[in-house]
């Protein structure tokens, strides 16, 4: 299974209003494997960027003014994420620019669920904590995923963050999928890294012989106490 895990940046927060995006990131899992494979780019969104989204994600229209536009990597954005799932934090916002985006070149795509399906983050955080507050920042601190490098926003940075987040939320075992080298450089041109290389991967702390003999004896001390016997035992085939 294919997944992607895709985030954005944008001038403001409407479309509608003629707010464009100014970067996408991209996460490759492949299997519940993040595979090393990341896709990125700068937009030049030829209007200025707002106040607050300047304050958000610090991207200037100065900086911006020299980047390509998004009909001129319109193709190469499509054939990385072609087929595959993507997870989205409010999959709305980033949908809907995108969308706009497609809707203003001259290609035969007009929306992302033409060629792709789209998994909302969010809605699945509310599913298993609701009533909790389930901001990405929220959840790294939830499930103590590493988010020290994201003083700014930056969609390649929170699309890795997001990446890590999902497959802890839907498993508690997102440290058996990393890989190494998961920071190498995509073959796309632009890629620019924005963690730190060396952040410290999630511990695992293993039990020791004498801690696994306790846990033995106390498993067979219910296994003789209980009517029902131990479901543990049970569950592992050996009563």
């Amino acid at each position: 299974m294919r997944q992607i895990v895709l985030d954005t940046e944008t001038t403001g927060l409407d479309p509608q209003n003629g707010h464009r995006i100014v970067e996408i990131g991209c996460v490759e899992i492949q299997n519940r494997k993040l595979t090393g494979k990341h896709y990125q780019v700068y937009l030049n969104p030829e209007r200025e960027v707002d106040e607050a989204a300047f304050e958000v994600h610090g991207l200037s229209t100065e900086f911006l003014s020299g980047k390509r536009r998004f009909h001129q990597i319109e193709q190469e954005f499509i054939d990385f994420i072609k087929g595959a799932e993507l997870i989205i934090h409010n999959a709305p916002f980033d949908v809907g620019f995108i969308d706009h985006e497609l809707k203003q070149t001259e290609s035969d795509y007009v929306n992302l669920n033409g060629f792709c399906t789209v998994l909302d983050s969010l809605v699945l955080a509310r599913e298993k904590h609701p009533g909790q507050r389930n901001s990405l920042d929220a959840l790294c601190k939830r499930y103590e995923v590493d988010n020290t490098q994201r003083t700014l926003h930056g969609a390649l940075l929170d699309a890795e963050i997001l990446a890590d987040v999902y497959l802890t939320m839907t498993s508690g075992q997102s440290g058996l999928f990393r890989k190494e080298g998961t920071n190498e450089a995509s073959n796309f041109t632009d890629k620019q890294r924005t963690l730190d290389p060396n952040r410290a991967s999630i511990f695992v702390q293993n039990a020791t012989k004498d801690e696994l003999r306790e846990h033995r004896e106390r498993l067979d001390d219910i296994n003789k106490r209980s009517g029902d016997g131990c479901l543990w035992l049970q569950l592992e085939g050996e009563t």
